[in-house]
């Protein structure tokens, strides 16, 4: 987390995120590569270069992946090397929620060998006991995004059920993660414990956010599911403490007929530079206000 912010300080807020779906590769990809590990990877590669300037973190979604098989999962590894070898750090969007032994073994798979990430998102809704055996990581610099206040339309079907202390269950989540983060804080005074809180719920995420004056934020939810930059200014502490993520927009601007004239990586800087600069703008009025 510590290394995060400072990205975030030099660069901006933004993460992008790589959930490459074969049906974004440009046909300049498919017709110079069969397999479709090295579509993908190309792909990815291509993103990467153009944007590692303006992305504070990447994210890899590795449901993409796992969808296309062996293929799809060595792509995945090539994906995730070629970002830890930049020296950006890693978000492994994997959403792993079990307890004891398999959490172990998730533990294991994505902080080290093969899959090996800085940060991994998990989902804590089984229960506390489901960061257990992560501890030992962060310890030694590794980090978590846990689910909190997701930005999909129907997470207030659980999210915000009341308790009977009058709390919302996420509510009830943020006294778990404060407590489990509190000795595992940075130089940053950010914990490695982070939250997911999407931009698509705002008033919840504005309460959030006062309340966790020291966890980092994953920010989903901008530009294709609804989110703004006005939303997620809110939800950063003087430009920092959170990385906002987006996939589609990004991956998907060549086909937008603002950047259709451009090569799928030429686009995909366009839409970054275009996202952080309405972003910084949002974040100079908050200032100046």
């Amino acid at each position: 987390m510590d290394k995060l912010f400072v990205n975030v300080r030099e660069k901006g807020p933004i993460c992008i995120g790589l959930d490459t779906s074969v049906d974004y590769i440009p046909e300049s990809i498919n017709k110079k590569y069969d397999r479709v590990e090295d579509r993908l990877f190309e792909f990815n590669r291509g993103i990467i270069e153009s944007t590692k300037e303006i992305a504070a973190a990447f994210k890899v979604q590795i449901a993409y992946y796992e969808a296309e098989g062996i293929q799809g999962l060595l792509a995945y590894k090539r994906t995730l090397d070629y970002i830890r070898k930049e020296k950006i750090p890693l978000i492994a969007d994997v959403k792993r929620g079990d307890i004891s032994k398999t959490a172990q073994m998730y533990a294991k798979a994505h902080f080290s060998g093969d899959f090996e990430a800085d940060m991994i998102t998990v989902n804590m809704y089984m229960g506390s006991d489901t960061l257990e055996p992560y501890e030992k990581y962060l310890k030694s610099g590794k980090g978590l995004f846990v689910l909190l206040k997701t930005s999909n339309p129907g997470s207030g079907d659980i999210q915000n059920l009341k308790t009977d202390s009058g709390k919302y269950v996420y509510q009830k989540m943020i006294d778990l993660l404060e407590k489990k983060g509190q000795n595992l804080m940075g130089s940053s005074g950010y914990s490695a414990i982070g939250a997911v809180v999407g931009c698509t719920h705002v008033e919840d995420g504005i309460a959030i956010r006062k309340r966790m004056k020291n966890t980092f934020f994953l920010i989903p939810g901008y530009g294709a599911q609804g989110g703004t930059a006005s939303d997620v200014s809110k939800y950063l502490i003087h430009g920092n403490g959170g990385v906002v993520n987006s996939s589609r927009g990004i991956l998907l601007a060549h086909k937008n007929d603002k950047w259709k004239d451009l090569e799928f990586d030429e686009a995909a800087r366009e839409a970054a530079v275009e996202m952080r600069t309405k972003i910084m703008e949002e974040l100079k009025k908050r200032e100046e206000d």
